[in-house]
């Protein structure tokens, strides 16, 4: 282990719950292994599948392996996984992703810095196939990955990225861990719970900032289906509603400031450079990129007026501080 320089320990933690990503889920872990900052524990935690949990126990023997305790789901997962960290850094990995070997100690770095709560990273995508001509990077976060427009040098941001993110543990015990209202539950594609904790831990945490490192690396697989356009349209759905449900808890400014800029400016070019390009006959494909850009934003505005129109479950609400007013500094 190295914990020089009086930076934190970090604790990685991998959530899965499916037998066929195996081999992607080995990878991950020997991403970790292989890190130049070795990590204090890796921990896996199995969402609701018995078959892997036994195949993970009987296979690997230097990685912590836990079932979810909590609510199904990737939330429920991430917050057993955190609950067991022991490192005062804890950091996530998604099961289908394989970090840079520096990954972690590029996070790390960031952390000298005590109002600093919460450290993310560029996630770039490993497409199964290819990139389809008609999906831009400006979409990218529809795959769980690093967009066109999001900064390209260490900056402070709303949010980090799920495949690519790290927490204070204190911070995380002070928020109360993730929603489990939020999040991926199997494949069904809903998300922003990164975006609702790291509203309430900046909440709580007045000062407190949230930096994006794109030196930061981790390569995210991306099956075929994921590029297809109903994916993409149901992901933007799912989208529009997820953010509906982020807005009532952590209210519309907070929620939505960042996709206030990338509308007004990060899509406005796309879809004038996928046109233009098309018509001086320099990008064949940009008109269809140009279409399916709009197409998204279309859809993912219906599924947040659709969204808004939803009551609020107090389930949803997400948990409460760890204690009122918290900052993360007073938990011991």
């Amino acid at each position: 282990m190295n914990h020089t320089e009086g930076l934190p320990a970090v604790s990685v933690v991998i959530c899965s719950y499916t037998e066929d990503r195996w081999d992607r889920l080995m990878a991950a872990v020997e991403s970790v292994r292989a890190q130049t900052v070795r990590p204090q524990q890796t921990i896996v935690v199995v969402d609701y599948n018995v078959d892997l949990y036994k195949r993970l126990i009987f296979t690997v023997d230097d990685v912590v392996i836990l079932e979810n305790t909590g609510p199904k789901g990737l939330s429920g997962a991430r917050n057993t996984g955190a609950a067991a960290a022991t490192a005062g850094v804890v950091a996530f990995l998604d099961d289908d992703a394989v970090a840079a070997p520096d990954w972690l100690e590029r996070l790390r770095a960031l952390y000298d810095d005590p109002d600093v709560l919460a450290v993310g990273g560029r996630v770039v995508p490993e497409w199964e196939t290819s990139r389809p001509a008609y999906f831009g990077e400006e979409l990218d976060w529809i795959i769980g990955c690093t967009h066109r427009g999001m900064p390209k040098v260490a900056a402070e941001v709303r949010n980090v990225i799920g495949a690519n993110m790290s927490f204070r543990s204190q911070v995380l015990q002070v928020v109360g861990g993730f929603n489990t209202a939020l999040g991926r539950q199997n494949t069904l594609p809903l998300g922003c719970e990164e975006t609702e904790i790291c509203i309430r831990a900046a909440i709580g945490s007045p000062g407190g900032r949230v930096v994006y490192e794109p030196a930061a690396l981790v390569n995210h697989f991306v099956p075929a289906q994921r590029g297809t356009l109903s994916y993409m349209l149901r992901r933007a759905w799912s989208e529009g509603i997820s953010k509906a449900l982020v807005s009532k808890i952590v209210g519309h400014k907070r929620a939505l400031g960042p996709e206030r800029r990338y509308v007004r400016s990060v899509l406005p070019r796309a879809v004038a450079a996928g046109v233009a390009g098309t018509i001086r006959g320099t990008d064949p494909a940009g008109l269809r990129r140009a279409m399916a850009t709009v197409a998204v934003l279309a859809v993912t505005t219906c599924g947040y007026v659709r969204g808004r129109r939803l009551p609020l479950d107090p389930a949803d609400a997400g948990p409460a501080p760890h204690e009122p007013h918290a900052s993360w500094r007073e938990v011991k």
